[in-house]
């Protein structure tokens, strides 16, 4: 996966440790204990004329993330398929494209103790690299329906990495909100008109050698990765 640099608030700032379980390198970091919130989940926050802010929410999830080559390959073939979907649509920023393995849960404020359950179950998770190749692009229903790029057939290697991540999850705690099916997917867009119809694209060919759990503030800016791991 390439390199990134992530700032983050001095007090908030992770302790970057390194551990060799195997014959791999993991990077982890040990998440500090947040400040608890005085509101309850989902209040407002008041001011003094008495408006008010909804609360943040802060989303966890696993995901596969692509390099820089990759992403320029599914940049290529998203605007490709919106051509030929003749889509309106709100486009995702390439340094927002990832493969969702595993949602953790939307939550008032970052849940820590999710955090670190989800640290110890990923460390447990053996496995390869692997090759994707994303072939086809769609839709999912919704109000503004997803636009993704999919592929054909599931690789063996990738149906197993969530498999056992969804059971490691389980056995830490941390699997209240994981899915019992996977449609492994990117989103390229939100459609602002009809459904959009299924094309064949010019095949990414994806080599995927880790996986990464990222955090997120809904609405906010980009993804901050609290870990990664290398198959």
């Amino acid at each position: 996966m390439a390199p990134g640099v992530y700032v983050l608030p001095a007090q908030t700032m992770p302790v970057l440790r390194s551990t060799m379980p195997g014959s791999r390198q993991v990077w982890s970091y040990t998440v500090p204990s947040m400040p608890r919130s005085s509101h309850s989940p989902g209040s407002q926050q008041l001011d003094l004329l008495g408006g008010g802010q909804p609360a943040q929410i802060h989303r966890l999830f696993f995901a596969l993330l692509p390099d820089d080559a990759v992403a320029r390959q599914i940049e290529t073939a998203a605007a490709a398929a919106a051509l030929a979907q003749q889509l309106r649509a709100r486009m995702i920023r390439p340094s927002r494209y990832h493969l969702t393995l595993h949602f953790l849960g939307d939550h008032p404020q970052l849940r820590t103790d999710i955090v670190n359950a989800a640290i110890d179950a990923a460390g447990k998770v053996r496995g390869g690299p692997f090759e994707l190749l994303l072939d086809s692009a769609s839709a999912f229903h919704g109000r503004e329906p997803p636009c993704v790029l999919r592929c054909e057939q599931t690789p063996a290697a990738l149906q197993t990495l969530w498999q056992d991540l969804r059971h490691a999850l389980t056995l830490a705690g941390a699997g209240m909100h994981v899915s019992r099916s996977f449609t492994p997917h990117v989103t390229y867009a939100y459609s602002r008109s009809a459904l959009p119809q299924a094309v064949a694209i010019e095949p990414v060919c994806w080599r995927v050698d880790g996986f990464a759990l990222l955090h997120s503030v809904v609405g906010g800016g980009e993804y901050r990765i609290l870990d990664r791991w290398r198959l």
